[in-house]
């Protein structure tokens, strides 16, 4: 039996994605154009995954492996996101101290912050006696949560950690300092041990959906929370999960005062970017609930859990650059068999990590969310529910724009999720009923398939069980989202234009999980019954030919799409071609001889063969100059790139 919600709530859900229809111009704020003239020094920050061990133990080799994978990589900050500990016995302590200090004496800065191992067992006394030499002394404490929650500012970065479950009783001290450095800071990363939303678990399912009668604090400011982080462009980051997940968390935009306008710049999409930063324990999660699709798109997910077909583990380093306007990111994972302290690193002592997810972006950028090319052809589209990589203008500050013209999403990764189910208890929680309960679900996390506004991962994504006391979440499977940014960062001394980065197209390269990490075969295996959004299943997909199937994102391939960039005006064209960075260098696409002088007008990227190329240039990338436009080229891509217009 299908448990149907209330209707008043889809109208969010279609506010919402009117808006992220609009994808082409957007907001700048005072401190984006402030990035432009100021100049800052570089910073690194990694996030440290949970590291407690089972029993009283830190799981000491991955931890070691990671902070020696950061130590290579060169970061200054480290971010251990909770659960440094698991019983919180002084030993455990002493072992994560002694690992970690070593480390530290060579230059690293740690910002550790409580998670629910230290909350249960060790608490604050211990806590502060412990971490008090780790945190810097400069850091900056809210009143009565001292060593709990606390920031720093580094450059042009404003960190702020806080205690497990401490969102929404700190949200009101977030806002005074968020406005309080606003002006002198340009990223903002907030880090805690849980999330607002999670990956399979998340504060809105365990305080909201299932919460407790009259406990209304995180369900008074949930709307809040998310508008605010969105308009400041948080990323946020975590751990608690076992596993890795890259998302974007959507906002309501009802709370938004400032009104856009054109002259105003780019537009960014009302959300913000959470990052559940993987395992560098001796334990990993399978995945729960899935994507909670009414407020999160999942980019990238990965997790290992050494059960149902899983034959390892994995330690992640996730690592954000900042430079200036600029954030670029890394996500690098090594699979390893160690389960204790007793046995020796194993794979750990020489691992190979992987680059498994990544995005460069600026605060002056464009964005949308491509999905799969999965949705089944009798499926009403819905504004957003797109595979298209057609954007529109972006515009750069010296008055070109870019914008992405044609390609479709072909090349994608799927994950299966387990069955879960949610409860109630009568008197007790919020919700006083199985349909209660379910009202609570679709409100705050998961979409009701309806024809006009269709859940892409099941028609039926509740069920009421015989228990009535409970509603199941069936396992299903996903089919997961690209996060495409075009961003602009002022021109340099070998370029004549601005720079466009195009990112997010890369990330993708075919990859089907199970629930527990074990491989599977996009091609070949069937996903689970009911996982479309027609009630059938999702069938094997069929990749392009070039689509590598494996983790590594830095021999990914992605899928064609072309690039349009429109120099200024007052840019010769004679004098300049479309180059590209490669290996610090700029280059030409092509040599001028073999641009096709050509209007591109969409669907051409099927007919490439047709256009009036010279036999010299096939080898070459299409590039072509539109010559009844201006200064416009465009050209046919495979890759994230940064392009430019450069000197012949």
């Amino acid at each position: 039996m299908k448990i149907f919600p209330t209707q008043f709530f889809i109208v969010q859900k279609w506010i919402f994605l009117l808006i992220t229809s609009i994808v082409a111009t957007g907001f700048i704020s005072d401190t984006d154009k402030r990035a432009q003239t100021e100049t800052f020094n570089s910073i690194s920050v990694g996030l440290l995954p949970d590291t407690q061990g089972s029993g009283e133990m830190v799981s000491i080799y991955p931890m070691d492996s990671v902070l020696q994978k950061f130590q290579d990589m060169g970061v200054d900050i480290v971010i251990p996101v909770g659960d440094l500990v698991n019983q919180g016995a002084p030993h455990e302590f002493e072992d994560w101290i002694r690992t970690a200090e070593k480390y530290r004496d060579a230059g690293m800065e740690f910002l550790p912050l409580m998670g629910n191992h230290e909350r249960s067992y060790a608490y604050t006394v211990e806590w502060i006696e412990n971490m008090k030499d780790f945190i810097p002394e400069d850091a900056v404490h809210m009143q009565g949560a001292q060593y709990l929650n606390y920031y720093v500012v580094r450059e042009n970065v404003l960190i702020i950690v806080l205690k497990y479950y401490h969102l929404s009783i700190a949200f009101q001290w977030i806002k005074d300092v968020v406005e309080e450095h606003r002006g002198d800071v340009d990223h903002i990363i907030i880090g805690s041990h849980d999330g607002l939303i999670g990956a399979k678990y998340g504060q809105t399912r365990e305080m909201i959906v299932e919460g407790t009668k009259g406990n209304d604090l995180l369900m008074d400011q949930w709307d809040e929370i998310r508008s605010y982080f969105s308009r400041h462009d948080v990323i946020w980051v975590q751990g608690h999960e076992h596993m890795y997940q890259r998302s974007v968390i959507e906002a309501p935009i009802h709370l938004n005062t400032d009104s856009w306008m054109l002259s105003d710049g780019n537009y960014r999409l009302p959300q913000y970017t959470q990052i559940v930063s993987g395992n560098a324990s001796y334990k990993g999660y399978e995945y729960r609930y899935g994507e909670r699709e009414k407020v999160q798109a999942v980019i990238q997910h990965k997790m290992n859990t050494m059960e149902n077909g899983s034959e390892a583990l994995d330690a992640n380093a996730s690592v954000l650059f900042f430079d200036n306007s600029r954030v670029d990111y890394e996500s690098w994972f090594t699979s390893h068999t160690v389960t204790d302290n007793d046995h020796g690193r194993k794979e750990l002592d020489n691992p190979e990590w992987t680059l498994m997810d990544r995005f460069s972006r600026t605060t002056n950028r464009c964005e949308r969310i491509v999905y799969p090319n999965t949705i089944p052809e009798t499926t009403r589209p819905v504004m957003v529910y797109n595979a298209s990589y057609r954007t529109n203008e972006c515009f750069a500050d010296d008055g070109s724009t870019a914008r992405l013209l044609d390609g479709a999403n072909n090349i994608f990764n799927r994950v299966n999720t387990t069955t879960r189910t949610l409860s109630w208890r009568p008197g007790f929680s919020r919700a006083q009923s199985q349909m209660d309960l379910a009202r609570l679900a679709y409100q705050y996390l998961f979409q009701d398939h309806r024809p006009w506004d269709p859940n892409l991962n099941r028609n039926e994504r509740l069920e009421a069980g015989e228990n009535e006391y409970e509603i199941e979440i069936p396992a299903t499977t996903i089919d997961l989202k690209e996060h495409i940014t075009l961003s602009w960062i002022p021109a340099t001394d070998e370029t004549v234009s601005d720079i466009m980065i195009v990112s997010g197209t890369q990330n993708h390269s075919g990859v089907y999980s199970g629930a527990w990490g074990e491989e599977k075969d996009i091609e070949s295996d069937t996903g689970y019954p009911k996982s479309q959004p027609d009630g059938a299943a999702k069938q094997p997909h069929t990749l392009p030919e070039y689509a590598t199937k494996n983790w590594d994102v830095e021999t990914a391939v992605a899928d064609t799409y072309v690039l349009q960039f429109d120099g200024d005006s007052s840019i010769d064209s004679r004098n300049v071609m479309l180059g590209y960075l490669k290996d610090g260098l700029w280059t030409p696409f092509t040599s001028p001889e073999c641009v096709v002088d050509a209007v591109y007008e969409e669907g051409m990227l099927g007919h490439l063969d047709d256009l009036p190329r010279n036999e010299n240039c096939l080898d070459e990338p299409v590039v072509g100059f539109d010559s009844s436009h201006g200064n416009r080229w465009w050209v046919v891509l495979n890759s994230d790139i940064e392009a430019a217009l450069i000197e012949q």
